[in-house]
């Protein structure tokens, strides 16, 4: 049951075989061909819109055909690239830069049709090294800028030209001037564009790579904590075995066995002495060590069961209500008889949320808990002053507690971590009836299961 389901924060690659249009942009690389590729269609839709104006308004004779295949082309490398299934998970430098050398061909074969490097259109090769420069590597940002060159070379000297029908050299200066201002307004608008969501996805990333160094940072943290607890616990393991023999032979001893209420109170330090023991093996269990024994094949009904019974009889409990809610599907008998290993870790966590609720409000505690779509929570409710606002905000950090105490709040951080390892989430809020605050508890029932704890 330990092992860790894969988050969404670290899962980050697709699955082999999976299309980019299917992927949804999961890794940077997809975002940055996903963006590619929307520039891509807002480049046929501007260029069949040039050619068209140009073409009816102008009257300019171009070859549509040959101009038109070009287009259809850029359509389907679209399709293609968005519908293709991919064996490698993320978009990798060569493909991006495969991409952008396509964008690069397709253009040279419009402005060849289209007076070549007379064609104030040209400069659109700028547009094409500064989204190089952006997505690629250094190498490739070099090559781009020697190919774009090397085009614009190539279209100095060969090219179709134009059959411009006014004779004025003003009116044909004009028209160039405009053909640069649109071709300026074209640059610059998409540089925007697209510098500002290259911008965001890189903000996103950093804010993706931020909580995963939180993460390692938290996880190291409980590591630390984890050794230092199992280190108590052996260190514990032998006084607490010592005073079990004691008492022991106390209770053998005439003194004690002659007085019914000092034989009683030895009763209850054998009884408390058991229950540290109890802990003490706990911790160890939780720690991976001391698996000798096989381990305990319950329900869910049954772990519930036991649990609370268990936390009653050893918490000064004034009232507790517990409910298994059963109305939220139809399949309520079938989840409570869902076999899963008890444990202890699992077990100590619940506790632990229940101990806060008790320690906000010692008259009333309430636990609900109930199976739907896969997936069991637990609803700890109390009728204390509730969290603070900046509270709530920081549910989960180490050391984040209203109780004013030193080393106050890490036993609601553990509990996040521990239900984050076993893939589900914890929530708090305060409510809204009665006042108080709940904090719930989401457990993917894979992840407690029988088969999945064999598998680790």
């Amino acid at each position: 049951m330990r092992a860790m389901q894969p988050s969404s924060a670290t899962d980050l690659t697709r699955r082999p075989g999976q299309s980019l249009n299917a992927s949804s942009g999961e890794t940077v690389g997809q975002q940055n061909m996903l963006q590619l590729i929307q520039l891509r269609w807002i480049a046929v839709i501007g260029q069949v819109l040039t050619i068209a104006y140009v073409s009816l308004v102008f009257k300019i004779e171009l070859p549509l055909i040959a101009m038109s295949a070009v287009l259809c082309f850029l359509v389907g490398l679209n399709l293609f690239s968005l519908y293709r299934p991919r064996e490698v998970g993320d978009v990798r430098n060569g493909a991006l830069l495969t991409a952008l050398l396509l964008d690069v061909a397709a253009l040279t074969a419009l402005l060849y049709m289209s007076g070549g490097a007379t064609n104030p259109f040209v400069f659109l090769y700028l547009l094409q090294v500064a989204i190089g420069a952006v997505l690629l590597e250094a190498w490739s940002t070099w090559t781009m800028v020697v190919v774009t060159s090397l085009c614009f070379a190539f279209l100095m000297r060969f090219y179709m030209p134009l059959d411009m029908r006014p004779s004025d050299a003003d009116e044909l200066f004009h028209l160039h001037v405009i053909g640069m201002l649109i071709c300026f307004a074209l640059d610059v608008g998409l540089l925007v564009v697209f510098m500002t969501r290259i911008n965001r996805i890189l903000r996103g990333r950093d804010a993706r790579l931020a909580d995963l160094r939180q993460r390692a940072a938290e996880e190291d943290h409980i590591v630390r904590m984890g050794l230092l607890a199992s280190g108590a616990a052996h260190e514990l393991g032998t006084p607490l075995a010592t005073l079990s023999v004691i008492l022991g032979d106390w209770r053998r001893m005439s003194v004690f066995r002659g007085d019914p209420e000092l034989l009683q109170e030895l009763g209850d330090m054998q009884a408390e002495v058991q229950r540290c023991k109890t802990i003490v093996t706990g911790i160890l269990l939780s720690a991976g060590e001391a698996r000798g024994e096989s381990p305990a094949v319950t329900t869910i009904g049954s772990f519930l069961d036991e649990l609370v019974e268990e936390w009653r009889s050893t918490r000064p409990v004034v009232a507790f209500d517990y409910d298994y809610e059963n109305d939220r599907d139809g399949a309520h008998d079938a989840y409570e008889n869902f076999p899963i290993v008890s444990d202890s870790a699992l077990k100590q966590v619940i506790c632990t949320v229940l101990d806060n609720a008790l320690e906000s409000s010692p008259l009333w505690v309430g636990l609900s808990t109930w199976c739907s779509e896969g997936m069991l929570s637990l609803a700890v409710r109390d009728r204390g002053p509730g969290f603070e606002p900046e509270m709530l905000a920081q549910i989960g950090k180490p050391y984040q507690s209203s109780k004013g105490r030193p080393g106050g709040g890490l036993g609601l951080f553990l509990v996040v971590n521990v239900v984050r390892k076993l893939g589900g989430n914890v929530s708090a809020e305060n409510a809204f009836i009665g006042g108080g605050a709940v904090v719930t508890l989401n457990l993917p029932l894979a992840a407690l299961s029988i088969e999945r704890t064999q598998n680790v």
